[in-house]
């Protein structure tokens, strides 16, 4: 079953990502009051981008894109394979490391910037992915995936277990998304200061790639909320929606932050409401 699911993830993630890509996109145009275009788009997007000329600013740009496509699948293999949460932490975490020395590859100052500021969300996501892997663990007595889910099956209801953590895991989803108000380093939206930040150099097949480990990091994220709605499926599909929904409307009508105020933030978050959280269930439960 492990296989089924790995496989399931590398075959109907990037469809999947893409089909909620072109969702957020038309819901982004109705908010806004336009038309927006087909659920399709990000599909033709990127068969675009694999049909322009292979222009490349150094062959090790290109190195560290393909690894960040990579490493995110690697991540998302251990999540749907039932593997260790702590290894698809670390795994996402070395991908982003990756896509910095991509932009940091580059001589344009914009992608300069843009890696520097992906650096400081590496630093503001991280710490809360540690936790979240931690208050697992704690409620279900091991790291893993499968275990996990098979103890939501049970009867355990880790929604009430972990608001904390979840809030928390919600506040970074954002960042994860680079959605306003924390589209620092580059953005999907034509609301971006630096051009396109971190991502400015990077063109053709090269830009297909990273749109893809988007797409496939997407997926991965809406599952790692999803665990805590296990044993209840129905419930999961209408608190995940919902959550997208309302992520979409805060990315319409709120401002791009300062880094400083971004990283203060969630670890203000992460330290008030998750780590308390954490410390409640190691005394009690």
């Amino acid at each position: 079953m492990n296989l089924i699911w790995i496989i399931l993830f590398l075959v109907l993630a990037p469809f999947v990502g893409g089909l909620i890509s072109g969702i957020d996109r038309i819901v982004t145009a109705r908010m806004q009051g336009r038309v927006g275009p087909p659920i399709l788009q990000p599909f033709y997007d990127i068969g675009k981008l694999f049909q322009k000329e292979k222009l490349r600013i150094n062959g090790m740009q290109n190195f560290c894109i393909l690894s960040y496509l990579v490493l995110i699948i690697v991540a998302g293999a251990i999540f749907f394979g039932g593997g260790d949460l702590l290894l698809v932490g670390f795994s996402l975490m070395l991908a982003h490391v990756f896509l910095v020395l991509a932009g940091e590859t580059a001589n344009s100052p914009y992608s300069h910037i843009g890696a520097q500021r992906e650096l400081l969300q590496v630093m503001a996501v991280e710490p809360m992915l540690i936790l979240y892997a931690v208050a697992f663990y704690i409620v279900a007595g091991s790291f893993t995936v499968a275990t996990i889910i098979e103890h939501g099956a049970l009867g355990i209801s880790y929604i009430w277990l972990l608001p904390g953590v979840f809030f928390g895991l919600i506040y970074i989803f954002t960042i994860k998304l680079r959605k306003s108000p924390f589209d620092l380093s580059t953005s999907h939206h034509g609301h971006q200061e630096l051009v396109k930040g971190l991502t400015t150099e990077i063109s053709g097949p090269t830009f297909g790639l990273y749109e893809i480990a988007h797409l496939y990091e997407v997926v991965i994220l809406l599952g790692m909320i999803g665990i805590f709605f296990a044993g209840a499926p129905l419930l999961c599909i209408c608190a995940l929606v919902l959550l997208y929904l309302l992520e979409v409307f805060v990315d319409c009508s709120t401002a791009r932050v300062k880094w400083q105020l971004m990283v203060k933030s969630s670890w203000l978050v992460i330290g008030l409401v998750a780590f308390v959280n954490i410390l409640a269930l190691s005394l009690f439960w």
